[in-house]
């Protein structure tokens, strides 16, 4: 799989509940994943572009899946948390997600640090989900990203109700959602 299960501060084994949630109105919205696990639960915050492409890369992962794939009973490789209350409230710098397919599930991390500047004090979560579960995700993230501000036809970013100044006409030209 590639992803070393060591490197992680939390590794909760499978989720009783993963949840996509969103706060705030569009373009002042935050993002983050809500996590349970045994007796853990966990927040890991998110920008809306990582949920958005975690929810694509899920919808495109599961969609790939032969129909007996799909209809696999799921088995985790690991126990559900059997720890106490680990503090998991950070923001994810960096995700990691794989498909056990011989499991019938998925595999994610996500690390407060980035690659390029390790830290071990970083806090880091590891966990499964049943392809049920990525379904339900994928769905949810892509519905609640959409649910944002419309991107600009011409640059892509996302047009404010103020008006949007957009960079690719350098400037000159001023669009109105009005």
């Amino acid at each position: 799989m590639g992803m070393e299960s060591r490197q992680v501060k939390y590794p909760l084994g499978p989720l009783a509940r993963i949840e996509a949630e969103v706060f705030g109105e569009p373009g002042k919205r935050t993002f983050r994943l809500a996590v349970e696990a045994g007796t853990a639960r966990g927040i890991v915050w998110l920008e809306k572009e990582q949920l958005l492409q975690l929810g694509m890369y899920l919808q495109r992962a599961i969609q790939d899946l032969s129909p007996s794939d799909r209809a696999r009973r799921t088995s985790f490789r690991e126990e559900a948390w059997s720890g106490g209350r680990p503090p998991i409230d950070f923001k994810a710098r960096r995700m990691l997600v794989s498909h056990d397919q011989a499991n019938g599930c998925f595999y994610l991390q996500a690390h407060q640090d980035d690659e390029e500047e390790p830290d071990p004090n970083a806090s880091s979560v590891s966990f499964w989900i049943s392809t049920e579960q990525a379904d339900a995700l994928a769905a949810l993230a892509q519905r609640i990203c959409a649910a944002g501000r419309p991107p600009c036809a011409l640059c892509g970013l996302p047009l404010d109700p103020d008006g949007h100044v957009c960079p690719r006409s350098n400037g000159h030209v001023a669009l109105d959602l009005n």
